[in-house]
C-alpha cells in the first residue's frame, strides 16, 4: 500500500468511520487533518484546486444534527457539492420568510448569499448558537466592511465553540496592502496560516509521482511578427520611461515593461493607486491607459489572426483615436501601421494574409500525430480537449477545423470591410472560396461598370455576391461566441494519417473536421456519449477562482489528448492534477504550444515568478506575524468583536456615574445590505433592524430619514426623476428628510467632471439639478460623506439624544394605505404645497389642513389663532410672518454702499480676504 492510500485510510479510521471520505493525495489529506483539527486560513496555488477538500469537509458535517454555512460559493461550485453529495441534507434555493427558517431547523449544509444570510442573522431566523461551522471560500475577498465579515463578526458573538475555514487560491491577492493577510485573519477570526504553494516538497512529490506526457512545441513566429513585436515593446517602453519622468516623487518600481505583460497587471496598479489617483495629472492617467491598449494590441497579434490585428490598427490610425493619444505619433508608431499592412497583403497589394503559427502546428497534430496515436491504440472513441484563454480564440478554431484557414480569412476580412482589389492565387484555388467573389474582387473596374449598367449585369452573380456581403455582415453582427464547440473526425483522417497530409502545405489544406450540430440542446455529457467516433472538443480555462471548472471538465470527458492553444499556470496545474488523482489509468498526453522567445512566453514566466515572490512574501509575514491569543472570538476579550461608539453621558445628579446605555438602533432597508454601511453602523454598537420600507434607506430617529445615493446611482436618479419622487414621499412622512451623497473611500473627495463618461455630460448638469432639489424641497438637507465610515460615524452623532425610532411605523409609512389616505383626504398638490409653508411639519400637518379649510381662511386669522392651531408658537409665529410680512428690496444708496464695504460686509471683498462664507447646512 502506497502512502498516499495509507494516510487516506488512517484518516477513515482514526477520525471518521462512518463517512466516506474520497481518496486524496498525500499533501490534500494534510491540509484535511489541518483543518480538522483546528480552524485555519488555507492559501494553495493557482490549480491546486481544493474542491475535494472541502468536498470532503463538507461530508464530515453532512447531517441533520450539524448545521454548516458556506460563503462565496459559485452558482456551479453549489451544484457540483449538490450532486457529489447526493444532493441528501443540502440547500441551495431557499425560500423566503417561515419556509427559509424551517430549512435552517433541518440542518444539514446551506449554500446563501451573504446579503441574504446577514439579514436572517440580524433577524434572529437562524438559531447562531446551534451553528456547526461557516466555511468560507475565496478568503482574499474578506476585508473588514464586507457583509462576509459581518456575518463571522454576528456568528462569534452568539457562538463561541463552532468551526470557520476558509480557502483561497490567490496568493498575490494577499501581498496588496499594509498587513493584508493580518487583517484578512483578523476578519475571519482565525489564528493558523496554512501556506500550499507549488514548490512545497509534499505537493512536489505528490503530483511528480503520475506525471502526464508532455510535448511542448515551441513554435518560432514569422519576420513581420517579430518586427511588429519590436515596434510595440518600444513604444511600451518609452510610455513606462514617460510616466516615471512626470511623476518622480512616486514608487514605480512594479511598473515595467515586463509587468506590463502579465494579466492582472491593471488591477494591481490600480490597487496601489487608488489612494493617489486623484493626485496623478491627467497625462499620467492617459500613460496608463495607454499601456493597457499597448499590451492589448501586443496580446491580440499572437492570440488572434492577421486579418481582425490589421482592422484594429486601422481603427487606431484614425484621427478620433489620434487625437486623445501621443503614441499614435511616435517614430515605432509609423513604423508599426505600415508593417501591420504586411500581415495582411503582399507586396504587390494582393490579399495574402500571414496564418499564425500555430494554427499550423495544431492541424499537424490534429491530421498527423494524434491520429496515428489513435490507430496505434485502438481507441475508437478517444477525446481531445483544446484549451483556448477566450471564446473568440474558441469560435476561431472551430471555424479553421471546420471550413478551413483560406475561407475564415477570406470572411473575415469581407466583415472587416477590409479592401480586397485581388486574391493570392492560395485563396484562388481554394474550393471553398466562392468564384463569384474572387472574380468580383479581382476586377474592381468591371464592378462598378456593373454598378452603373444593372440591365447589362449577370444578376445571379450580382445577387450571390450581395448574398455573400449580407451573410458576413450577418455573422459580424450576431456573433455569440460559445465557450465549448465539439467536431468529430472523419475516417479518412484515421486511415491515411501518414499519407495524405504529409504533403506539401498538407496541414492547411480543406479541413476534413465535421462540426456537431446538436450541441444547442444536449449537455456535454449527453453529447460525448452520442459520438462513437474520434471528437475534437475546444473550451476555455476561464474561471480560474472557480474550484471546479476544468476539473469537472476533465473528470467528465476523461481525454486522451490535451492541447494547450495558450499557456496558462492554473490550467496546467489543474491537469497535473487530474492525472494524479487517476494513477492506474493511462497516462494523458499534453501538447504545449507557444511561442518561443516572446512576450506569450515571457507573460507566462513572468507570472511564475510573481506568484513564487507572493508565498515568499506570505512565508516570511507567517514567520514574523503577531497573533493575539483572542484573536479566534472564542472569548470575550476579542477586540474584533467589541463594538465600540460614543462614550455614554454622565449623570451628575448620580455623582457623575455613567448612565445604563440604552438600545440604540437603526432601520434599515433590506436592499441596503449591499452596500458596506450597515456593517460600519453595527460596529459602532448600534443595532440593525432591517426590513423592507418604501420610504427612505435608513431611519435614524422618529424624524429623520435618509436616503442614501453613491455618486453613480446620485446622476442615474437624478436624470430619471427617481430621487424627486423619492424626496417628496421623505418629506411628506418625516419632517427631517435627508439625502446622503457617498463618496468612493479609495476615490477623492471631491465633485469634478471626472464621474461624467459621455463628452455631452458635465457635473455642473447635476449640480443645477441638485439646486433645484433643495429649492423644491426647503426642508431636505444634503450630507456630504467622504467613506462608509465616515457615514457611520455621522449617524451616531445625529442619533445622539434623540429618540428611537419605531420599526412598525417604518414598515407602515409610505405604504399604499397611507397613499391612498392621502389621496382622500386632500389633494396632493395641495397637501404638497402646504408642507413647504414655514412652520408646517409632519406632526401638525394634517391638523391645519382640517382646521385651515382654505388659504384664505388661513390668511385672516391671528398669530394667536394660529397657535391654537400648530399648537407651537415658533411655528405660528413662522408661518404667520411668512404669510404677513412684505418683502421689499432695499435701493442700495452710495453711502449705503460705501458703509457696507467700509465695514467689510461685501462678499467680493469678504472673498478676496479668503472668507469663505458659512454652508448652508
Amino acid at each position: 500500500m502506497d502512502v498516499d492510500s495509507e494516510a487516506n485510510l488512517n484518516v477513515k479510521d482514526t477520525f471518521f468511520e462512518n463517512v466516506d471520505i474520497q481518496y486524496m493525495l498525500e499533501f490534500e489529506t494534510q491540509i484535511f487533518l489541518d483543518l480538522v483539527r483546528s480552524d485555519g486560513l488555507v492559501i494553495a496555488a493557482k490549480g491546486l484546486n481544493m474542491d475535494l477538500i472541502i468536498l470532503n469537509i463538507l461530508k464530515v458535517y453532512q447531517d441533520p444534527g450539524n448545521l454548516v454555512l458556506v460563503l462565496n460559493a459559485t452558482d456551479s461550485e453549489q451544484k457540483y457539492f449538490d450532486e457529489k453529495l447526493n444532493r441528501q441534507h443540502v440547500y441551495i434555493e431557499h425560500e423566503t420568510g417561515n419556509t427559509r427558517i424551517e430549512q435552517y431547523l433541518c440542518g444539514g449544509i446551506h449554500f446563501l448569499p451573504s446579503r441574504i444570510l446577514v439579514v436572517d442573522l440580524l433577524k434572529n431566523r437562524i438559531p447562531i448558537d446551534k451553528i456547526t461551522g461557516i466555511v468560507v471560500l475565496r478568503a482574499h475577498r474578506i476585508f473588514e466592511s464586507c457583509n462576509e465579515a459581518f456575518i463571522l463578526k454576528l456568528y462569534r458573538q452568539f457562538n463561541k465553540t463552532g468551526f470557520i475555514k476558509a480557502f483561497s487560491n490567490s496568493s498575490q491577492s494577499f501581498t496588496m496592502g499594509f498587513c493584508h493577510v493580518e487583517r484578512v485573519m483578523r476578519a475571519l477570526f482565525v489564528k493558523e496560516l496554512h501556506i500550499w504553494p507549488r514548490f512545497h516538497a509534499l505537493v512536489r512529490s505528490s503530483l511528480k509521482k503520475h506525471e502526464p506526457q508532455v510535448v511542448e512545441l515551441h513554435i518560432p513566429i514569422t519576420e513581420q511578427m517579430k518586427t511588429i513585436q519590436t515596434y510595440i515593446l518600444e513604444i511600451m517602453n518609452g510610455t513606462v520611461k514617460e510616466l516615471k519622468r512626470i511623476n518622480p516623487g512616486l514608487e514605480m518600481q512594479e511598473i515595467t515593461v515586463e509587468n506590463c505583460l502579465t494579466k492582472k497587471f491593471h488591477k494591481i496598479l490600480q490597487a496601489q493607486m487608488n489612494e493617489i489617483w486623484h493626485r496623478l495629472s491627467n497625462k499620467s492617467t492617459q500613460l496608463i491607459a495607454e499601456l493597457k491598449t499597448l499590451r492589448h494590441l501586443l496580446l491580440m497579434m499572437f492570440y488572434s489572426d492577421s486579418v481582425s490585428f490589421y482592422s484594429t490598427i486601422l481603427e487606431y490610425r484614425k484621427a478620433e483615436y489620434a487625437r486623445s493619444v501621443d503614441w499614435v505619433f511616435n517614430n515605432s508608431a509609423e513604423l508599426l501601421f505600415k508593417s501591420a499592412g504586411a500581415l495582411v497583403f503582399s507586396g504587390d497589394k494582393e490579399f495574402n494574409p500571414v496564418f499564425c503559427p500555430k494554427w499550423e502546428a495544431l492541424l499537424d497534430i490534429l491530421k498527423v500525430e494524434i491520429p496515428a496515436e489513435i490507430k496505434k491504440s485502438g481507441s475508437e472513441n478517444a477525446t481531445v480537449l483544446i484549451l483556448c484563454s477566450e471564446q473568440r480564440t474558441c469560435y476561431q478554431l472551430n471555424e479553421i477545423l471546420s471550413s478551413g484557414p483560406h475561407l475564415y480569412l477570406f470572411m473575415l476580412a469581407l466583415k472587416k470591410k477590409i479592401n480586397l482589389k485581388s486574391l493570392s492565387d492560395k485563396f484562388k484555388n481554394c474550393s471553398k472560396i466562392p468564384k463569384i467573389a474572387i472574380s468580383s474582387e479581382t476586377q474592381p473596374k468591371a464592378k462598378s461598370r456593373i454598378t452603373r449598367k444593372k440591365v447589362k449585369t449577370d444578376k445571379g452573380s450580382e445577387e450571390k455576391m450581395e448574398e455573400i456581403q449580407r451573410d458576413a455582415d450577418e455573422d459580424v453582427d450576431n456573433e455569440e461566441f460559445q465557450s465549448t464547440y465539439i467536431l468529430t473526425m472523419s475516417q479518412n483522417v484515421l486511415d491515411d494519417s501518414n499519407e495524405t497530409f504529409l504533403k506539401d502545405d498538407s496541414t492547411l489544406n480543406e479541413s476534413v473536421f465535421t462540426p456537431f450540430p446538436q450541441m444547442e440542446n444536449m449537455n456535454l455529457t449527453e453529447v460525448c456519449e452520442s459520438i462513437s467516433a474520434p471528437k475534437i472538443l475546444i473550451q476555455t480555462f476561464k474561471g480560474a477562482e472557480n474550484y471546479i471548472s476544468l476539473q469537472n471538465t476533465l473528470q467528465t470527458l476523461k481525454p486522451s489528448f490535451v492541447v494547450m492553444y495558450h499557456s496558462n499556470v492554473t490550467a496546467v496545474r489543474e491537469i497535473e492534477m487530474y492525472e494524479a488523482h487517476r494513477p492506474e489509468e493511462a497516462h494523458l498526453k499534453i501538447y504545449f504550444l507557444m511561442h518561443a522567445d516572446t512576450v506569450e512566453e515571457q507573460a507566462y514566466l513572468t507570472g511564475l515568478r510573481r506568484e513564487k515572490e507572493a508565498f515568499e512574501f506570505l512565508i516570511e509575514t507567517k514567520a514574523n506575524m503577531v497573533v493575539p491569543e483572542d484573536q479566534d472570538g472564542k472569548s470575550d476579550q476579542c477586540m474584533t468583536l467589541q463594538r465600540g461608539g460614543l462614550s455614554p453621558q454622565k449623570n451628575t445628579r448620580q455623582g457623575g456615574q455613567s448612565e445604563e446605555p440604552t438600545r440604540r438602533i437603526v432601520i434599515v432597508d433590506m436592499r441596503e445590505f449591499r452596500s458596506d454601511l450597515p456593517s460600519l453602523i453595527h460596529k459602532r454598537g448600534i443595532d440593525i433592524e432591517p426590513v423592507t420600507i418604501t420610504v427612505g434607506d435608513y431611519i435614524l430617529t422618529p424624524e429623520i430619514c435618509v436616503e442614501r445615493k453613491s455618486i453613480s446611482d446620485l446622476i442615474s436618479s437624478l436624470n430619471s426623476g427617481r430621487l424627486y419622487q423619492q424626496c417628496m414621499q421623505m418629506q411628506r412622512f418625516y419632517s427631517k428628510p435627508m439625502l446622503l451623497i457617498e463618496f468612493d473611500q479609495n476615490r477623492p473627495f471631491g465633485w469634478s467632471n471626472q464621474y461624467m463618461i459621455s463628452e455631452n455630460g458635465n457635473s455642473f448638469g447635476v449640480q443645477e439639478k441638485l439646486l433645484l432639489l433643495t429649492i423644491h424641497f426647503p426642508k431636505l438637507k444634503i450630507i456630504w460623506s467622504p467613506s462608509p465610515y465616515a457615514t457611520a460615524q455621522l449617524f451616531e452623532e445625529l442619533k445622539q439624544g434623540k429618540g428611537e425610532p419605531s420599526i412598525e411605523g417604518a414598515i407602515a409609512i409610505g405604504g399604499d394605505e397611507d397613499l391612498d389616505a392621502i389621496e382622500t383626504k386632500y389633494n396632493s398638490n395641495i397637501y404638497d404645497f402646504v408642507q413647504r409653508l414655514p412652520g408646517i411639519t409632519s406632526k401638525n400637518i394634517d391638523i391645519f389642513l382640517r382646521k385651515g379649510v382654505n388659504m384664505q381662511n388661513v390668511n385672516n386669522k391671528s398669530e394667536e389663532e394660529l397657535k391654537l392651531i400648530l399648537g407651537n408658537s415658533t411655528d405660528a409665529k413662522a408661518l404667520y410672518s411668512a404669510l404677513h410680512t412684505e418683502c421689499v428690496a432695499v435701493e442700495e444708496t452710495k453711502e449705503n454702499k460705501y458703509s457696507r464695504n467700509k465695514s467689510g460686509g461685501s462678499s467680493r471683498g469678504n472673498q478676496r480676504r479668503g472668507i469663505k462664507p458659512p454652508d448652508r447646512y
